[in-house]
């Protein structure tokens, strides 16, 4: 019995000989099969196939709150404070490029955040003021009244932004999922959101990743479309970095944000002049 025993390890160790002569032989190599690393995925994208609007929507903003949702989103964008420059294209193809700074004070609904923009521009220098649903102008701490253009393009930029979607529940807006498009061999949901002033925006949500990467609207028989690139993370949320603004089928606005700071405090007195 001592003698078999023994055995044992002595055949497996001439195997062992055996095949790797064998290997030596014919030149092959022992390949070790590779581990794929899964792609860490939130779990609602997976397995919930969205069968309306509000889902759809609702799946984009636990996106844009790195799978915090909601809670994420009102937690750290108390306030925001965003710096950048803006191109602007007018009608006879001149351009002006302004660098820009916005302030915002988060509010229960969007109509009642108070926002101000302030643009500096090769020969001028001036702020707008959103605030209690109203627009004005501020220049060397006097109010004046902004141009309709000016004022109805300050308003666009935060009744048909990202906003519009992110918080339709808090706007009491009204959803419509609309049929599914393929835009350049990508799929989206669309879902038009229309606010209690019945301004409605349309949004192209992508099918795979749940962003917005495009939204549509009509304003003075003016078809916009805005769409938005350069997804990063921003103090744990999510924030498009460049934004293009059509009119028709010409662009008249492209911005690029530089930085962007949540949370942090904001004099109150900034809306107000003097």
């Amino acid at each position: 019995m001592l003698l078999r025993s023994r055995s044992i390890p002595v055949i497996c160790f001439l195997t062992l000989i055996f095949a790797v002569a064998a290997l030596s032989q014919t030149g092959s190599k022992p390949v070790a099969t590779p581990v794929p690393t899964p792609t860490p995925t939130p779990r609602s994208k997976n397995t919930i196939k969205p069968e309306n609007a509000g889902q759809v929507a609702d799946l984009s903003i636990f996106v844009y709150g790195l799978g915090g949702g909601r809670a994420q989103l009102n937690q750290i964008r108390k306030t925001t404070y965003e710096r950048g420059t803006t191109k602007i294209t007018a009608a006879d193809g001149k351009t002006q490029t302004a660098n820009y700074q916005r302030f915002v004070i988060r509010a229960d609904a969007l109509s009642k955040e108070k926002i101000r923009l302030d643009q500096e521009f090769p020969g001028a220098r001036y702020s707008l003021v959103y605030k209690e649903e109203k627009i004005y102008g501020i220049y060397n701490n006097t109010v004046f009244t902004p141009r309709q253009d000016a004022s109805k393009s300050f308003e666009n930029q935060i009744v048909h932004g990202l906003e519009a979607l992110l918080r339709y529940k808090e706007n009491e807006s009204k959803l419509d999922l609309g049929t599914r498009e393929k835009v350049m061999g990508v799929e989206y949901y669309v879902v038009d959101v229309t606010d209690k002033q019945d301004r409605k925006t349309r949004f192209y949500v992508s099918a795979k990743t749940y962003r917005v990467m495009m939204l549509t609207y009509e304003d003075g028989g003016v078809k916009y479309r805005r769409k938005f690139y350069d997804y990063n993370n921003a103090q744990g949320t999510l924030v498009p970095f460049r934004s293009v603004l059509w009119a028709n089928d010409r662009v008249v606005e492209e911005g690029e944000v530089l930085t962007v700071t949540f949370g942090q405090r904001i004099d109150d007195e900034l809306f107000n002049a003097g």
